[in-house]
C-alpha cells in the first residue's frame, strides 16, 4: 500500500493481501480493526447488516494480538488469521454476546461458550466484530425479522441482500469485512452471494465440522466461505476444513492446502448445463431473462476456457417439494418457546412451526427415507458430468419485503394482498430460488460466481451469477474454475 493512503485503502484490500500486511507488521490488529468498525459505524444504520456490532470487544481482541505479535519469536508461527477481521450470523453463538437467532420470541441471554464455528475461526486468530442479520431461525432466503432493520441489498438499498447469511454478504460486499463464514441448509450461502455480487462456496456434506447442527435430522447444514475472490475463500476454507481436501480429490490430486490449490489451471471438464428443479412440478416458474443472461455468460466463459459446455436433462421425483419442506422445517418445530411468546414468532416461522409439530415421527422418518433416494438417483443422473451449471437464482434481487408483503422496503412497494400468507411467501422462495435446495440433499459442493450485471459493467445494475455444482471432495475443483473465470 502506498504510504498516503495506508489506511483508508484497507477494505480494498484482497483478504490474501490483508492477511499477508498483518503477518508482517505492515499494519496492525488494531489499526485494521478500528478500520472496520468505523465503516460499520458509518455504512450499517442505512445497510442493516449487523444486528450486533462488538467494538469494544473487538478492539481488546485486536490488542491481544498485537502483544502477540510483539512478544513471539521470529520462528513462532502466528495464528493462521492472525488479527484478520470477521463477523457471524446471529445463529452462531459468540462467547459472551447475544444469539437472537432472529427472532423476538426468545429470551436475549449472552452466550455462554463460542459455537463450534466461533471456536474455529477465533481459535485462527481472527476477530470477531459482531453478529450479522438473518431471517428467523434462518429459514429463509431474505434476511428480515421483528428484532431489526432488514439487511438491503449494497448495489441497491431497495433490494434485498438474501438469505440467510444476508447480512453477511452485504457486510463483505459493502467492505465492512473482508470475508465471512456462513451457513447453508438450502442456499443460505449461495443465494445471498448471488445477490450481493460474491463468491459463496457450500462445501460438501462433512468437509466442515462446524456446519453441523443437532436440529438438522437430514444433514443438509454446513458451513462455507462468502469473499470477494476465489483465492479470498480458499484461505477462509483452509481454516473452516483445517485436515484439507481428501488425498486425490478433484482438483487437488496431492491434497494440497486449497489456497495452494486455488490457482492451477482445471483440466477441460464436462459441464451440464440445466434448468431443471426438483421445485418445477409444485410451482412452475419462468427464469427472468437476467438469469438466463448470466447462464449464458457463464457457459461463454466455460467455454472460452476451454471447457465442454452442453445441455444435461434432469429428472427430479415430483415427491421431492414436501419431503424437503418436512426436513427443512423439523428443527423450528422442536426449538425451545415460551407459549406465551409464540405470537411473537413470525407467520412463517409460527405456520411451519405449527405444521411440523403436528407432524408424526413416522412421518418426517418417511421424508427422511426419500431424501436418501432422491440423492442417489441425483448422483447417479450428475455422474454423467465433471459439473452441473445453474444460474444461481431464478430472478434478481428481490425488493425489500417482497416475500412477506410487509411493504417496509423503499416506500414504493405497496403492501401486497398476500401480507402475512406464510405459503406465498414460500412459494416465491422456491421460485427464487429453486436450484438451491436439492445441492443440499444431496451433500455436494457447489459454488455461486457473480458472472454478470444488469448495467452490463460490473458494479453498476444488480448482480446476478451461476452455480456450479461438482461431485464429493470438488471444493478445490469449484474454487479453481472460479478463480480461471476471473474471481
Amino acid at each position: 500500500m502506498s504510504a498516503p493512503n495506508r489506511l483508508a485503502d484497507i477494505h480494498h484490500l484482497p483478504a490474501v493481501q490483508l492477511r499477508a500486511a498483518l503477518r508482517s507488521g505492515e499494519l496492525s490488529a488494531r489499526e485494521v480493526t478500528a478500520h472496520f468498525l468505523a465503516r460499520i459505524e458509518e455504512s450499517n444504520p442505512r445497510l442493516g447488516a449487523f444486528i450486533t456490532a462488538t467494538g469494544p470487544r473487538a478492539m481488546a481482541e485486536a490488542a491481544a494480538a498485537d502483544a502477540l505479535f510483539a512478544r513471539r519469536h521470529p520462528d513462532q508461527p502466528l495464528p493462521p488469521l492472525h488479527g484478520m477481521p470477521v463477523a457471524f450470523k446471529d445463529l452462531t453463538d459468540v462467547a459472551g454476546v447475544v444469539t437472537t437467532h432472529g427472532s423476538a420470541a426468545l429470551d436475549r441471554r449472552p452466550a455462554p461458550a463460542d459455537g463450534a464455528l466461533a471456536a474455529a475461526l477465533r481459535g485462527a486468530g481472527a476477530i470477531s466484530l459482531g453478529k450479522t442479520q438473518v431471517p428467523e431461525f434462518g429459514l429463509t432466503a431474505y434476511s428480515e425479522n421483528r428484532i431489526a432493520p432488514p439487511s438491503r441489498n449494497p448495489y441497491a438499498l431497495s433490494r434485498s441482500s438474501g438469505g440467510s447469511s444476508g447480512g453477511s454478504a452485504a457486510a463483505v460486499a459493502a467492505g465492512l469485512v473482508p470475508f465471512v463464514p456462513g451457513t447453508d441448509g438450502g442456499g443460505s450461502i449461495r443465494i445471498p452471494a448471488a445477490a450481493c455480487g460474491l463468491l459463496g462456496l457450500k462445501p460438501g456434506r462433512g468437509v466442515v465440522r462446524a456446519g453441523e447442527s443437532s436440529g438438522d435430522p437430514a444433514g443438509l447444514v454446513v458451513a462455507g466461505p462468502l469473499a470477494r475472490s476465489a483465492a479470498d475463500a480458499a484461505l477462509l476454507l483452509d481454516v473452516l476444513a483445517p485436515n484439507g481436501p481428501a488425498p486425490n480429490s478433484a482438483g487437488n490430486p496431492d491434497g494440497a492446502g486449497y489456497l495452494d490449490a486455488v490457482d492451477r489451471a482445471p483440466a477441460s471438464l464436462r459441464i451440464g448445463v440445466s434448468l431443471d428443479s426438483p421445485w418445477g412440478g409444485i410451482f412452475p416458474f419462468t427464469p427472468d431473462p437476467e438469469a438466463l443472461d448470466a447462464l449464458d455468460a457463464g457457459v461463454r466463459l466455460l467455454t472460452g476456457a476451454g471447457h465442454d459446455v452442453a445441455e444435461a436433462e434432469i429428472r427430479y421425483d415430483n415427491r421431492y417439494p414436501d419431503a424437503f419442506t418436512t426436513a427443512w422445517t423439523a428443527g423450528v418445530g422442536a426449538a425451545r418457546i415460551a407459549p406465551h411468546r409464540e405470537a411473537l414468532l413470525t407467520p412463517l416461522t409460527r405456520t411451519f412451526r405449527r405444521r411440523a409439530q403436528q407432524r408424526s415421527a413416522a412421518k418426517l422418518n418417511e421424508c427422511l427415507a426419500f431424501l436418501r433416494q432422491f440423492e442417489r438417483d441425483t448422483l447417479a443422473q450428475y455422474s454423467a458430468w465433471d459439473l452441473i451449471l445453474t444460474p444461481a437464482l431464478a430472478q434478481t434481487p428481490r425488493p425489500v419485503g417482497w416475500f412477506t408483503g410487509s411493504g417496509h422496503g423503499d416506500g414504493r412497494w405497496p403492501s401486497p394482498e398476500w401480507a402475512g400468507d406464510a405459503d406465498g411467501d414460500y412459494r416465491r422462495q422456491c421460485e427464487f430460488a429453486p436450484w438451491s435446495s436439492m445441492v443440499n440433499v444431496c451433500g455436494l459442493p457447489a459454488v455461486s460466481i457473480p458472472v454478470h450485471w444488469t448495467g452490463g459493467i460490473p458494479g453498476e445494475g444488480l448482480p446476478m451469477g451461476i452455480q456450479l455444482i461438482g461431485r464429493p471432495g470438488s471444493e478445490s475443483l469449484l474454487l479453481q474454475v472460479a478463480a480461471q473465470l476471473g474471481f
